[in-house]
């Protein structure tokens, strides 16, 4: 099956696709600003650059796109250059688990967040946060 956009449109598109301050990212956020967190956000001087970073607790925080990161329910391959997106989720997926050793060598506490608990749950993931800052 070839794709409904030419390459230059392709192109354009996923070029618009965000990297940090999604609308999942902002909400959960804005519901963590709520609940008295501060913390710090895409901070390049964290390795990996979580999305969020609780210097005070010793946390880092990965919301992971279900795309972008292979989510076993909601991850829809595209049929069209279907190698080269294996590759990149593998990749990605490789990635994750090089930053989760890092911060766990370092004895920071690490939680990565499926954007589709953001999505369904915020509540329940702002609740495994304290959890992990009352243990």
């Amino acid at each position: 099956m070839t794709d409904i956009f030419s390459k230059k449109k392709r192109s354009e598109i996923m070029r618009a696709v965000k990297s940090k301050d999604t609308k999942i990212e902002v909400a959960f956020r804005r519901a963590l600003w709520k609940s008295g967190f501060r913390y710090r956000k895409n901070s390049s001087k964290y390795f990996g650059k979580p999305d969020v970073v609780l210097e005070k607790y010793k946390i880092v925080i990965f919301i992971d796109s279900c795309f972008w990161h292979g989510c076993k329910n909601h991850c829809r391959m595209p049929i069209t250059n279907r190698k080269y997106w294996l590759n990149k989720i593998k990749r990605n997926k490789d990635r994750d688990k090089e930053v989760n050793k890092y911060y766990k060598k370092l004895g920071w506490k690490l939680i990565r967040i499926w954007e589709h608990k953001v999505k369904n749950s915020l509540p329940k993931a702002l609740n495994k946060i304290q959890k992990l800052i009352d243990e």
